[in-house]
Formats: C-alpha cells, structure tokens, sequence
C-alpha cells in the first residue's frame, strides 16, 4: 500500500501560505508552520529501513535549484512520473500551490517561494536526518549512495572528488555506484575506491581485455535480521556520454541478463531482500524492472527527478530521491517469507533554515572547501534574471553560457551540452565564481571554436534528440537537449530517429540554415581527447566580468510538437 501521507502534511501545514507567498510573505512567516519534527515525522514500519541519496553532484552547501518546467516522456512513458511538472505534478500529487512541497518539487512561482522558503540541502542537513533516522531504528537502517557524489562543484574539481568522500565517510554509508566518478580516469577511481572503507558496486563494468568483471556486484549485508543484497549499477551508457579515453579498459552497458544473474544468485545465497542501487535513469529502470524478475526495489538515480511517492512496477518499488543533495529518501519495508509484506516512503525534503545544520558534518565542509573560500566568493556580475539549467529543452544558465561562448570566441552558433547538474541564482543576485563553476567544473572543460556545416549542426541535434526522445528506453541516456545560442529549431518528439528536426534558422538575420554552409562553432565539453581552447569557466568569467549584469529573455528559439 502507497501513502503519500507523510509527504503530504508538510505540504498541508503550509497550504494556507499559498495566497501569500508570492505576494511577499516574510521568510518567517512562511516558515513558521515548518518544523524539523514536521519534515521528519514517520510512523516506522517493519524491520528494514533503506536511506537513499543520489546525484549530489559535489553540493556540500544549501542551494537554490529550480526543478523543471518541462520533462516530457515519450512511448509508453508518456505523461506518467516522473514526466509530469508544474501544476499537473502538483495535482497528480494532491500537494498545494504555493507550499513548501510546492517549492521543493515544482517550478511553479520558483522565484517568489525561494524568497520565502529560502535554500534547500546542505551535507550538514542530510547529516542531521540520517543521524535521526538511525537513532530512530539502529540496526534496520542500510544507507546507500546513488552515486554523480564526487562531481558538480570547484572544490570536488580541484580535490578530484576528495572533498565529497572525506565528507560522505562521516555518514558511513553501506555501498555506492557511480557515472560522474569516472571522468576523473581510471587511476584516480581506483585510488579512490580503495580508501573509501564501503564497496564501490558496479555489475555491469567489465574489464575489455578479459570481459571480466571489474567491480564488485553486489554487498550482503544484514538489518533488522533481514539479509540484503544490494546490487550495483553504474551509468550503463558512460563511454558513450563521456569521454571514452578516460577510461579506455572498461566497458558498461544496460546488460539486463547479468541484473537477473546477479539476483538470481543473491536469492540463491540467502537474501530475503534484493535492493538495485541504480544509475540507469528512471526510464531505464522502469523498463528493466519490467524485464527481471526478483528485484524488490531499485534505488534509481541519473535522471534527477524527485517523486513524493513510490512507483511500482509489478512488485518492485521504484524511488527517486531528486539531486543536488535537495532530499533523502526513506523507506521503511516489513520483509517477511523473502518477500517485502508492507512499506512506507517518505522524500524529505532538507530546508535548510529549518533542518538544524549537524555539527560535526559543518565543521568538515568548512575544512574541505576552507582553500577555496576566496576564489568562489568572488563576484562576477550580477544577474537581473532567475538563472537556473533544468529542463528539457533550455535554461537560462545555459542561455548565458552560449551567449558567452559566441561573443568571447567570437562564433555564430554555440553548443553546450544538456547536462542537468548545476545551482540556480535568483533575480537580483550576484553571480559567483561558485555559481559559474556548479554548472561548468568538469575534467574536460576546454572551449572549441570550430567550422561546423549545416548539416554537421542538424546531426549533432538529431543524434541529442535520440538520446531523450527514443521510445525505447534503453536507448536514451538520459540528459536534456543540447543548448544551442544562435540558432532556432523546431521539433516533433514523435518523429523516428533523424527526421524529428526541422526548419532550422540562424537567429540574428532568420534566414534558413544552408546545409552546405560552413558556420563558425563554439562549444565545450567535448568528448574528444586532445579539444584545445581556455576552460569554460574562464570564458564565462570574462563574459560577466565585461557585462557586469545580465538579463536573460524568455527562450523561445525551440518550437516543440508532439509533446
């Protein structure tokens, strides 16, 4: 049985905000009905308690982070969550506009709620709940790390991914798999990997010379009196949407038939429990769920989304427990005869200014982000617009990095790709060096500035809308449409793969796109080895150094049909 109960009441307590929240209701005022006891209460159930955090992305600190307007799902997944937003998201959920629910999983009046509500996440928080959590129901609890934990921010760059693994060791999680973590390169992950105290599971990596395995599958562990398997899934599609020479000796992939080796043998070996700790993106697992047999729940990750509710499919409960370091989740299960009996779910959401900051957790991100303290202070700009990434087709962040891609490398068009990491910064704001980096610090950050025809473009926009828009899962991977300044497109999400772009128009004088053409391209993040030109960050720098503020208008260069 699904209960959005516990979910539900903080969003209720706040229901009466709705008609003065954006209307500028104090901070105080909006928070007064918010408590800590409220965003933690549950009425435990069962022996087992599975905690779950994914895709913090190097967020050590509370922030601001704009969900998306648009997610659209295609085939079968259409209009069903996680491919729902705005007002539909708030109704298929029961939650109230303009509560705290509202803000932590919506866009809808994004601006005036994070006035309101202010910040949300923090290491610090997430550490709070956790702490709670397991002074709550000690030995039932398991936590288990979705993984993209090590990348997404300056200091995870500079430290390659230190900072995040002296800090989640304080939280002692149980296991953990990964995407992100491997664009530090293959020594570095093992380095790493061998100093984290928990096993690093991935059963879908196999070594190239001997198509072995080249992590460990799964973890036995025991709760409540209930034995776990917990298997691992990392990015099945990593070679592919990251650079391949990072890590040349690894091979990944969906490989469904080991999923069900590897529960197969787990039930084999004892387990009551079979747990899929997954960073295939939600679609992937809806589909693999629906496909191997024995998975009592998988913990999914990549694609960001964040449900109030537990989705299941057949008997396997799917979660989303959002990015960022936004939320945990919580789910408690009655696991009795090797079969889950009854569970309970709650997505909590970790308001900073609410959720006391734990002690010893504060203290170590002090440490690990105190050489770095100055450079990501510093002011760049100021923004006059509500700059923010997610979404299936633009943001306004990426809006100001194609802007500063063809004014700084003088370029026609500009590319940069769709990824769905990185913080949003607020209309009236000062844009940050850190603000900068949340959405550019990668190991690969050179900014080319190539010739590219029209037709090279239309391909590089086709093979993109593939991978978001294919009606079969396993052939999505996951991110959002490349961001393109310059250009106008339009797209039907119903089209077969290379006819779903069309009418493509240089923006400056509306005149068509010559497939013959030779444009002058900037981008960044490209996955070939040896791409030359000054880091991403850099450029965007110097763009706001020069304008001092910014004003995005609404993006209306893409038409979508079919949706």
């Amino acid at each position: 049985m699904i209960s959005r109960r516990e979910f539900i009441q903080v969003a209720a307590a706040t229901a009466a905000l709705s008609t003065g929240v954006g209307s500028g209701l104090t901070r105080a005022v909006a928070q007064q009905r918010l408590t800590e006891k409220e965003l933690l209460a549950f009425e435990p159930l069962g022996n087992v308690t599975l905690v779950h955090v994914t895709d913090i992305h190097g967020q050590l600190m509370p922030l601001y982070f704009r969900e998306p307007s648009t997610n659209l799902g295609v085939g079968e997944a259409k209009g069903l969550p996680p491919h729902v937003t705005g007002r539909e998201f708030l109704a298929r959920f029961g939650i109230a506009p303009g509560s705290s629910a509202a803000y932590a999983l919506t866009s809808e009046d994004f601006e005036a709620l994070a006035k309101s509500y202010g910040r949300i996440g923090g290491l610090d928080r997430a550490a709070t709940v956790i702490k709670a959590i397991r002074a709550e129901r000690g030995d039932k609890v398991a936590l288990l790390d979705g993984g993209d934990t090590w990348q997404g921010s300056w200091s995870s760059l500079k430290t390659r991914g230190q900072d995040m693994i002296d800090c989640m060791a304080l939280l002692k999680p149980d296991a953990m798999t990964g995407h992100w973590e491997f664009t530090y390169g293959t020594e570095r992950v093992k380095q790493a990997i061998d100093g984290l105290g928990f096993p690093f599971l991935g059963l879908n990596i196999r070594d190239t010379e001997w198509n072995e395995a080249a992590f460990d599958a799964s973890t036995m562990i025991e709760r409540g009196g209930v034995k776990i398997a917990v298997l691992g899934q990392a990015f099945p599609y990593t070679p592919v949407a990251n650079p391949r020479w990072m890590i040349p000796n690894w091979s990944f992939g969906v490989r469904e038939e080991d999923v069900q080796a590897q529960v197969d043998k787990a039930r084999k070996g004892g387990a009551q429990l079979v747990v899929l700790l997954s960073h295939n993106g939600f679609d992937v697992d809806r589909k693999l769920a629906t496909r191997v047999k024995g998975i009592d729940v998988i913990l999914t990750g990549h694609t960001h989304d964040a449900l109030p509710e537990a989705v299941k499919v057949g008997k396997t409960l799917l979660i989303a427990s959002g990015s960022s370091g936004k939320f945990v989740s919580r789910l408690d299960l009655d696991v009795r005869d090797g079969e889950v009996k009854a569970f309970r779910y709650k997505l909590i959401p970790l308001f900073s200014d609410v959720i006391t900051a734990d002690a010893e957790m504060a203290a170590k991100i002090a440490e690990v982000r105190k050489p770095f303290a100055s450079e990501l202070a510093k002011v760049l700009g100021k923004t006059d617009s509500l700059l923010y990434r997610r979404g299936n087709f633009n943001g306004t962040f990426d809006d100001l990095i194609c802007q500063a891609l063809m004014q700084e490398r003088d370029a026609e068009i500009a590319l940069s790709p769709g990824f769905r990491w990185g913080t949003s910064v607020l209309p009236g704001q000062d844009i940050t060096f850190e603000d900068v980096t949340n959405a550019t610090a990668i190991t690969y950050p050179a900014v080319y500035r190539m010739g590219m025809t029209g037709s090279r473009l239309k391909e590089i926009i086709e093979d993109v809308a593939d991978n978001l828009f294919n009606v079969d899962p396993y052939y999505q991977q996951g991110g959002d449409m490349v961001r393109i300044g310059g250009l106008s497109y339009a797209i039907d999400v119903t089209k077969p793969q290379g006819q779903r772009i069309s009418d493509m128009q240089v923006l400056k004088t509306g005149t068509p796109i010559d497939p013959t053409r030779e444009y002058q391209v900037a981008g960044w993040a490209s996955v070939n080895e040896g791409t030359e030109g000054p880091p991403i960050w850099d450029v965007v720098a110097n763009y706001l150094t020069r304008q001092k503020t910014v004003r995005l208008e609404p993006n209306r260069a893409v038409k979508v049909t079919g949706a």
